[in-house]
């Protein structure tokens, strides 16, 4: 720290120790640098703050430079902000909830109650404290220190975790039979009968609930990348989660037989199994996929097209497939052409391949199941 600095606590003290040296009046400074005196005067009281100007008129006159004067200005207004404003603990808080989490989009997909304005601190607080579940926002998982009432959602990231949340939710307040796997591997069994028509989707929700897993959809959130989840509530309640953010026939099927084997080999009771990006690489079975995921993957991909019969038609047909050679595959293995195009993309690399195919699909889903978005709020934790 310089002398100027330790010796001055303000710009004033330095304005009137230089007038002292020179023996001036407040008045010849004013009139000097021609400035109202009045407000000099309470510049060299501390009654006001020195500005950038006045700094620089100052230092052509005394021959000191202009960011002393700045530079204890900022110094003393910060002293005094310390005295005056008390630390605000919360601070830290709010940053880590309005800066993570996706405030305003759940405010705007009616998951927190109460809130029209983000700006309203308290109320938006207050609905992300019910949100989660949790007394106080200080408790919510994505702060750093928040103790964890479980680990389950974990690894998720702060629009994933809100996204999970919502699921959870929703799950919580499906009804479902009791929970078999004898009965999941016979409803894999029955969806084999759906594959051939886009409409068939609609009879998912019901033969899940039938055998004890609870069908979520929920829209996905901005950046959430997430196709599929599969928890447990307990030990005897599985959920399977799905955002259909790529409203393909081909992703439905595949990312819903993925989430059926993680729930027949009892994944996700420690750590949710959450499946993000499942296309492409993420969706085969390299060695940089976890045994877990690859699992999963395998038995996906063989429900939607058994693999012995694709690999016959990639090596009979590749590398050109013609319109009516996927046609009459489709028809040959019972199912939409649609499922085969999204398979062959995948075996083959080439996503701009087939696209014609690829049918949506989430019409006839989503109006038979729980699901929430797309301008619909699910009418739980209301």
């Amino acid at each position: 720290m310089d002398t100027i600095s330790q010796e001055y606590r303000t710009p004033g003290q330095l304005i009137q120790a230089l007038l002292d040296s020179r023996g001036w009046t407040q008045r010849v400074l004013a009139i000097v640098l021609a400035v109202d005196e009045t407000g000099l005067n309470k510049i060299v009281a501390g009654k006001r703050a020195i500005d950038a100007d006045l700094a620089i008129g100052l230092s052509q006159i005394f021959d000191v430079p202009a960011e002393k004067f700045l530079d204890l200005q900022k110094n003393y207004d910060l002293a005094m902000a310390r005295i005056v404003s008390r630390p605000d603990p919360m601070l830290a808080t709010r940053a880590s909830l309005f800066g993570e989490l996706p405030v305003s989009e759940m405010i705007r997909r009616g998951w927190l109650r109460g809130v029209d304005d983000v700006r309203n601190v308290r109320a938006v607080e207050l609905a992300l404290c019910r949100f989660f579940g949790v007394s106080s926002v200080g408790e919510i998982e994505i702060l750093p220190h928040a103790a964890k009432k479980t680990d389950v959602f974990s690894p998720a990231t702060p629009t994933q975790l809100a996204w999970l949340y919502r699921v959870k939710q929703l799950a919580a307040d499906t009804l479902a039979a009791k929970y078999s796997r004898e009965a999941v591997e016979g409803a894999v069994e029955k969806f084999r009968g759906l594959l051939g028509s886009p409409e068939n989707a609609r009879k998912v929700p019901r033969i899940l609930a039938e055998c004890g897993i609870r069908y979520v959809i929920v829209e996905s959130l901005p950046a959430a990348k997430i196709d599929g989840v599969c928890f447990w509530l307990n030990d005897r309640s599985p959920v399977i989660g799905m955002s259909l953010r790529h409203d393909r026939i081909d992703n439905f099927w595949f990312v819903l037989r993925h989430e059926c084997e993680h729930v027949l080999q009892n994944h996700g009771h420690s750590a949710a199994m959450l499946d993000t990006d499942l296309e492409k690489e993420r969706a085969g079975t390299g060695d940089s996929i976890p045994e877990e995921e690859r699992i999963a993957n395998e038995a996906a991909a063989e429900f939607c097209v058994p693999q012995s019969s694709l690999n016959k038609f990639i090596s009979l047909k590749a590398p050109f497939f013609a319109e009516r050679d996927i046609l009459g595959f489709a028809k040959t293995i019972g199912i939409h052409p649609g499922i085969v195009a999204g398979q062959l993309q995948h075996r083959t690399s080439r996503y701009d391949l087939f696209r014609n195919h690829l049918v949506r699909i989430r019409s006839a889903v989503v109006p038979n199941a729980m699901a929430d978005g797309w301008g619909d709020v699910a009418p739980v934790g209301q």
